[in-house]
């Protein structure tokens, strides 16, 4: 598990733990909706940090295109690595051997520090499939749960909060639009849905922005080591 600083002053803790970090997604975009953020957040701040990403949809078609651009101006200065996989958009449950495997053979080259993937929560088939098998390979991992709106509904109350400063969450939008024209047509995908959520999640942690996370288990390091 990813060790945290205790928190400071202002009630936040610290990235000092976080040398590398994986995602996971059923679909492109995911990634970017849920946890784009954080992401800029933490590249930002930790030059040339490994990231190893995952998506099981999209391999072969114009997705993965955008996504492989996505995902670069997203992670600033990392060393990216990402695989877009060709499973069938929304039929993952009937996937679940070639899901499983593409989850063991990214665990097998990357041992994060935190992973963001889909939560159990998500009304979604394949985000909520994929979230259930993030934990039989990745037994001893930080894993943050992200959530994405949508027309199901489904926004829970997660537990932990990663702010942003106004230009990261702006940057999150313009970046959201630019990079993923394939998904202008669906009726939430706009500036409103995205920094409206943000302000949500932000009034929730005394911030302007944040992204939220579900976790089942967080381990603390209060020694500060």
């Amino acid at each position: 598990m990813i060790g945290f600083r205790p928190a400071g002053a202002d009630g936040t803790t610290g990235n000092r733990g976080v040398g590398s970090v994986a995602l996971l997604a059923a679909h492109c975009d995911d990634i970017a909706i849920g946890a784009g953020g954080s992401l800029l957040t933490v590249c930002s701040a930790r030059p040339g940090l490994r990231v190893d990403a995952l998506v099981l949809s999209g391999g072969g078609t114009e997705r993965e295109d955008e996504e492989h651009a996505a995902l670069a101006a997203f992670c600033p200065g990392a060393d990216l690595r990402l695989t877009v996989l060709k499973l069938p958009d929304g039929r993952l449950p009937a996937h679940w051997d070639e899901a499983k495997a593409a989850v063991e053979e990214l665990r097998a080259r990357a041992d994060p520090d935190l992973l963001f993937a889909p939560h159990p929560g998500d009304a979604h088939q394949d985000h909520r499939g994929l979230a259930r098998l993030v934990p039989t390979a990745f037994r001893d991992h930080q894993v943050l749960g992200y959530e994405i709106v949508k027309w199901d509904g489904d926004l829970g109350r997660p537990q932990v909060y990663q702010p942003l400063t106004p230009e990261v969450a702006e940057a999150k939008v313009t970046l959201l639009q630019q990079h993923y024209p394939s998904q202008r047509r669906r009726p939430w995908y706009d500036r409103e849905a995205f920094l409206g959520l943000a302000r949500i999640r932000g009034i929730e942690c005394h911030a302007r922005y944040a992204e939220a996370f579900h976790v089942n288990k967080l381990t603390l390091d209060l020694a500060g080591g």
